[in-house]
């Protein structure tokens, strides 16, 4: 025989079916990374949303109540594309807070008995109709509601 160089075809089907497997296994923990950051916003911006609230308290003495905005937004509708704010168009910005961009989640201001007020962020960045939820209170900061394994 001959001295041949090179790999065998076994050899090749054995790196195939590995590189197969390394996959099935990346590829679910991938997509629950991009699912986790996109949903990174709706704490970041409670968190903001509470600030601007103690904030808008401080200055005027009242706590103020904001409807949920976007308004056009639903669990499972907005999915992977982050909607367009409308905060202006429900006086959001007595606050002073809006956020840079189109967002993912939607949020609301409630005032809660006479002296606190609840803020809560919802979002649905898979599409599946299941709501990830944060919320924060004056005395509380912003907690998950929801299992950390919704998106």
């Amino acid at each position: 025989m001959r001295n041949q160089k090179g790999f065998t075809l076994v050899e090749l089907m054995i790196v195939v079916a590995i590189i197969g497997i390394l996959a099935a296994i990346a590829i679910p923990n991938f997509v629950a990374m991009q699912y986790r950051a996109k949903r990174a916003e709706v704490p970041g911006n409670v968190d903001a949303i509470k600030t601007a609230a103690i904030g808008y308290e401080a200055a005027f003495d009242q706590i103020i109540d904001l409807p949920a905005s976007p308004a056009g937004w639903s669990a499972g509708a907005a999915g992977k594309a982050p909607l367009p704010w409308d905060g202006a168009a429900d006086s959001w910005g007595r606050v002073g807070w809006q956020p840079d961009g189109p967002v993912r989640g939607q949020y609301q201001l409630a005032i809660v008995g006479t002296n606190d007020f609840l803020i809560t962020g919802q979002c649905d960045v898979d599409g599946d109709g299941t709501q990830a939820t944060y919320t924060a209170t004056r005395s509380l900061n912003t907690t998950q509601v929801t299992n950390n394994e919704i998106y």
